[in-house]
């Protein structure tokens, strides 16, 4: 799981942890700062793949790209067909632009 810092709270990550879910999410400044001012007891901060976390950009922009397209963006196909023949025609072009 790829998550933005606004997902970074104890409760999320804990909550992931029992059920088995390898996360990325950045640690916040603050948390940072609570932690380092408890010292030792602290503990250790959360593992964290930055390469993971480059790589969820390249996501993010795809469903920008894909959200300027209103049709696909605002669901306007009534069958689940017909909306990922529209996003695969859609995907195509992006491509090919």
């Amino acid at each position: 799981l790829l998550a933005d810092k606004g997902y970074a709270h104890d409760s999320t990550r804990m909550a992931l942890r029992r059920r088995g879910i390898r996360h990325v999410i950045p640690e916040r400044r603050d948390q940072q700062d609570r932690r380092a001012a408890k010292g030792s007891r602290g503990g250790r901060p959360p593992d964290f793949d930055r390469h993971a976390y480059k790589q969820r950009n390249v996501v993010e922009r795809c469903f920008n790209r894909l959200k300027q397209w209103r049709d696909l963006a605002t669901r306007y196909a009534k069958r689940a067909a017909i909306y990922r023949a529209s996003l695969v025609l859609i995907a195509a072009v992006i491509w090919l632009s």
